[in-house]
């Protein structure tokens, strides 16, 4: 066990569909990087068809650990686990990626990514630009966030800076006592990258989109009531930790919480306008 230098962590649902299981681990075994254990958590129950790709493969591949839980529990205790797993049973590694079960990394996301770590010594927390990919594959946006700390700490009272299915994190960080919050059930990652910058920690994003984020036609109706209300409260915690509270950012802060509220299709509209914004403001040279 010793051997591996990096750990990705994986939760998979009983809304998780084969063909899509099935992409986004075999992106993962397929990475020109090839030092990490990849700790598969089935969250509850699962489907009987992802359950059996899932065991099988177990039987072929010697960089897989399977844990099931007997119940749902949500991504932040089984993100948690995986970390404190690897702390007490895997002192070697040194990075620990996340990665969603109907997600795709491209081939070579690990290597730039530790390639970047191993050359930027002071960043602990490093995302990337991801792709929007929907139920067929097919490419249908894109999302693009600043590439330097300074700006990361600047826009993260007004919106998550950092894409968490593309993150890796450095080990020293979780062994610092950093976790996600187990009793948020959504934003779990938006709190934590606000608590790291209160920290000190270090925050970056490689401008090359590295990952395809699965989009699916559910996507804004799952974006309900209770996400918005934690996004609002995350906002207004990065305030007050970060000292950032100011006209503007509270404004923002209403106005989105508002307008989550609004009917779907008004929502998707929004989504894709604030996007197509963000990317236009967000400058890579």
């Amino acid at each position: 066990m010793n051997i591996f230098e990096s750990v990705v962590g994986m939760g998979v649902y009983i809304e998780d569909q084969l063909k899509w299981v099935k992409q986004s681990v075999e992106s993962i075994l397929s990475q020109s990087y090839q030092n990490y254990l990849l700790v598969l958590v089935l969250d509850g129950e699962v489907r009987a068809d992802v359950f059996e790709f899932i065991s099988d493969l177990c039987k072929t591949q010697n960089n897989i650990l399977l844990v099931r839980s007997s119940h749902n529990v949500g991504l932040s205790a089984c993100m948690n686990y995986v970390i404190d797993w690897t702390l007490t049973h895997l002192p070697s590694a040194k990075y620990f990626f996340r990665m969603d079960a109907d997600d795709i990394s491209l081939p070579d996301r690990f290597k730039k990514q530790i390639k970047f770590l191993k050359k930027h010594k002071k960043t602990q927390v490093l995302g990337t630009s991801l792709i929007e990919i929907n139920e067929f594959s097919k490419k249908v946006g894109k999302r693009k966030l600043p590439k330097k700390h300074e700006d990361i700490f600047r826009i993260l009272p007004k919106r998550c800076a950092i894409n968490h299915p593309t993150v890796v994190v450095r080990t020293d960080v979780f062994k610092a006592g950093h976790r996600y919050q187990e009793d948020l059930q959504n934003t779990q990652d938006y709190f934590l990258w606000i608590e790291l910058c209160a920290a000190g920690y270090k925050f970056a994003n490689l401008p090359e989109p590295l990952l395809e984020f699965r989009r699916v036609n559910n996507f804004y109706k799952r974006r309900g009531l209770s996400k918005s209300i934690n996004e609002f409260k995350a906002r207004f915690y990065a305030m007050k930790v970060l000292n950032r509270y100011s006209i503007g950012n509270i404004v923002y802060a209403f106005a989105v919480l508002f307008l989550r509220l609004m009917p779907s299709k008004i929502v998707k509209l929004a989504y894709k306008i604030d996007r197509y914004l963000l990317n236009k403001r967000v400058r890579h040279e």
